[in-house]
């Protein structure tokens, strides 16, 4: 079963983003402002703590390590092969989703899989694609099942109003959903997230750019907490808290497996 996002405010809260500190991914914050380790803007330790990179860093704040492994030497052929090879011929996902479709659209996300160690860049690749991997059945479904039967649309979002003719269902390897989700996705990757929806199921690199910008804005900043911090910030109303716990197992068991084949420790907090 492919699970839709969902992103509230109480979801903001609970994985701790102040989203109106928030401008853009990697920086160019006001002057009153720091640029966080996974660079987003903002005030605090959280932004200018550990890892702050420029602003009104706290004292003794240093810039964030960077792994000198890149991520298209993690993400092999045969890693990528090794999970799409998984699904069924007939699946629509299996001549849409490419390995160079993902690394063509991780150009536009440069600070993906990169911040800290090479075990921690591991992780968060593992972490990336155990979701990927949960939300399309392996590379199966570009589109949410019975997704166009479904409303997903936030009337009250006057900031990215619905198109009456448009469906915000989930697509892509995160299965992006919501209005307000497709609006800030489409300007931040050069298509019409309200009025042009369909183009994250069209298109594979966007679809991986859907997917690594609602990674980069929504999950990137709890990763440090374990990755059931992921799932929360994913799926939480839906699966965390005890409310589907064998759908936050299968992402475990994907996680687990992923970073055994990079050969890492999984860290601890693996559910929610």
């Amino acid at each position: 079963m492919v699970n839709h996002m969902r992103m509230n405010l109480l979801a903001l809260v609970l994985i701790g983003l102040i989203v109106q500190n928030v401008r853009a991914q990697n920086c160019g914050c006001s002057a009153n402002l720091c640029c966080s380790r996974y660079g987003y803007c903002g005030t605090g330790d959280d932004y200018c703590g550990t890892g702050c990179r420029e602003g009104p860093c706290n004292a003794g704040a240093s810039p964030p390590t960077t792994s000198d492994v890149p991520v298209a030497d993690i993400v092999t052929d045969e890693f990528f092969n090794g999970i799409i090879s998984q699904a069924d011929d007939s699946c629509a996902g299996k001549n849409f989703y490419t390995r160079s479709a993902f690394l063509e659209a991780l150009n536009s996300y440069n600070q993906f899989g990169v911040i800290g160690s090479s075990d921690d860049s591991k992780r968060e690749v593992a972490a990336a694609f155990a979701h990927f991997t949960h939300e399309t059945g392996h590379f199966c479904y570009i589109e949410e099942i019975d997704g166009a039967s479904k409303d997903y649309c936030d009337e009250n979002n006057t900031q990215y109003p619905c198109n009456p003719n448009k469906g915000y269902y989930g697509r892509g390897p995160i299965q992006l959903s919501w209005n307000f989700n497709y609006g800030p996705c489409g300007e931040s990757n050069n298509f019409d997230g309200l009025n042009a929806p369909e183009t994250v199921a069209n298109d594979a690199v966007v679809s991986f750019k859907a997917a690594l910008w609602y990674w980069m804005q929504n999950v990137r900043p709890v990763i440090n907490e374990g990755f059931g911090a992921t799932i929360r910030a994913i799926n939480g109303a839906l699966e965390c808290d005890g409310n589907n716990p064998d759908t936050v197992q299968a992402r475990v068991n994907y996680y687990t497996e992923y970073c055994k084949q990079f050969g890492v420790d999984t860290g601890s907090n693996l559910t929610c």
